[in-house]
């Protein structure tokens, strides 16, 4: 069956997008809301999420054209919608665009960074016949900014895009770092006194750019990560989805013989549960949305293409980063303002790469509770988090072992079997790796869980204490409770006790209590019993 239409994967031109017939899901509402109120912005937000679509869409704008945002029909036949933008009393003035994209390289040193550069500011030194007499980029951009005015009439626009790539892939590399650091401070440092010469100015990345030291003279950036009218600026809407794209999940639910309702289900499941403010919109991962509808396939896209291998470097410097340690875990404001390169607090790196989210806002306590957004990247980050719990020799061949048995418990509901692949799993790790205590053996399973795709939370509360695992299969709901050179039954007790399992009573699917006792000794599962749950 041919797509329904165009989707816009990898592609991050405004224009490729409406000329050759691309699915565009229109942010001018909230483009032409920020250029007539503000000056000077910055956006944070994941990889894949947008931002270079929404920068190349800006440049579109300032650049007066507006026949790409009128209603039109493509060479292919294809017809594209009005965007919002052309229905406003927006003048369509031409002004001098000044863009300066760090993303489109695979060498980030500081050395190609000086080139990169080099090269942008010539190119515009040429268009404005302006000699290159100066070697340093600061007064050379003022120059260009000044004369692009002059010869115009109209003020310049300047966008950054990913500002940040050199800092993040060379994390942890003080020499890089700082090198990077000092071009970034020399070009940009003229930018607040050439405020009369400018129309915006708008920088994004993934870091908050207070936290590299690079535009720490440009105080006056209008932070918008955060604010709530702009929460949707990058990313599909649960609105969007179920209007504009509503077709494309009516053509993805016939390809999956599925109906439309467990199609949309799947989808909120995998791609959903972003939120970038205190207003709690729901905001759908885009990349990974237009390559399930592209490929009819409900599958992990986002992950392996917008990891930086930096960031999971650097979180193996850090202290034993445990999964239960992060998910539902209180943030202040304050603490998204520590240096990006800060070992000794990953929320931020964690939220701001798109691992983590905001789960609640308390606005009494002024808290962000952060958590892994969805089940996409809660399987692919407990992968990688894996690969430093498991360094031991066979390994992987355990896992998978664990993992077919893991299969067939959610098939069969028939948790014997697999008690005694966990057994088995943990009997293969080295003794100097194990022994660690209850919690060593709860975050190796939980992480594990997790990374098999299961429906698992840890920790979650009740009104007397935390479960340690709640494992949710189609055929049941297990309440886990794991004991450290103690009893199964002491563990069921615990479980009784505290009513980890009452809230449970209403889901339809029995309960069952498993208690699971570790022995230091025998650094494995010594004992383990079950019961159901009365109802």
């Amino acid at each position: 069956m041919a797509p329904l239409r165009k989707y816009p994967v990898g592609i991050q031109s405004f224009e490729s997008i409406r000329m050759d017939g691309y699915l565009y899901v229109d942010k001018t509402p909230l483009v032409y809301k920020m250029i007539t109120e503000g000056k000077p912005y910055f956006l944070s937000r994941p990889r894949r999420f947008g931002k270079s679509l929404l920068c190349s869409t800006l440049e579109a704008v300032f650049q007066g054209r507006r026949e790409l945002f009128e209603a039109f029909t493509t060479e292919d036949g294809i017809e594209q919608p009005q965007l919002f933008i052309a229905t406003t009393d927006w003048k369509w003035q031409k002004h001098p665009v000044l863009r300066f994209d760090f993303s489109k390289t695979k060498n980030y040193t500081v050395e190609v960074l000086s080139e990169l550069i080099e090269s942008i500011l010539s190119r515009y030194e040429r268009e404005y016949s302006i000699p290159s007499q100066y070697s340093d980029f600061g007064i050379r951009f003022s120059a260009v900014v000044e004369e692009a005015h002059r010869q115009t009439g109209r003020r310049v626009v300047v966008i950054v895009d990913e500002y940040d790539a050199f800092m993040l892939h060379n994390i942890g590399d003080t020499e890089v770092e700082n090198g990077v650091r000092t071009l970034f401070s020399t070009l940009f440092s003229p930018l607040k006194s050439l405020d009369d010469h400018l129309q915006l100015v708008f920088i994004t990345g993934i870091s908050k750019f207070s936290q590299m030291g690079i535009f720490s003279t440009l105080n006056n950036l209008k932070n918008i990560s955060m604010a709530t009218d702009y929460e949707a600026l990058c990313g599909i809407t649960e609105q969007e989805l179920t209007t504009l794209l509503q077709p494309d999940i009516e053509l993805l639910a016939k390809k999956q013989g599925e109906t439309y309702d467990e199609t949309f289900a799947e989808l909120k499941r995998m791609y959903d549960g972003y939120h970038f403010g205190k207003s709690m919109t729901d905001i759908y991962n885009p990349f990974s949305l237009f390559n399930a509808f592209s490929n009819g396939d409900i599958s992990d896209y986002w992950f392996d293409s917008a990891t930086p291998s930096a960031v999971i470097d650097m979180l193996s410097q850090m202290p034993p980063l445990e999964l239960t340690d992060i998910d539902g875990v209180a943030c202040s404001a304050e603490d998204f303002d520590v240096p990006f390169n800060s070992y000794s607090k990953p929320m931020p790196v964690l939220y701001q790469s798109g691992f983590l989210t905001i789960k609640d806002y308390r606005k009494l306590r002024r808290t962000y509770t952060l958590g892994l957004p969805n089940a996409e990247v809660r399987r692919s980050f407990s992968n990688s988090l894996y690969q430093y719990i498991a360094v031991w020799r066979g390994a992987d061949k355990t896992k998978n072992a664990l993992l077919e048995a893991y299969y067939d418990f959610y098939e069969s509901d028939d948790l014997p079997p697999f008690i005694e692949a966990m057994r088995t799993f943990f009997s293969g790790i080295p003794y100097y790796l194990n022994g660690k205590g209850e919690r060593h053996y709860h975050a190796i399973l939980y992480t594990l869980l997790t990374a098999f795709g299961a429906d698992i939370s840890a920790e979650e509360p009740s009104a007397k204490g935390r479960a340690d695992i709640i494992l949710k299969m189609p055929g049941g709901i297990y309440v886990i409770e794991i004991k450290y050179d103690d009893t199964a039954e002491a563990a069921l007790r615990q479980i009784e006790q505290r009513g980890y399992a009452d809230r449970y009573r209403l889901d339809g699917r029995p309960v069952t209590k498993v208690g699971i006792a570790f022995s230091s000794e025998e650094r494995n599962i010594t004992e383990w019993k079950s019961i159901p749950q009365k109802g």
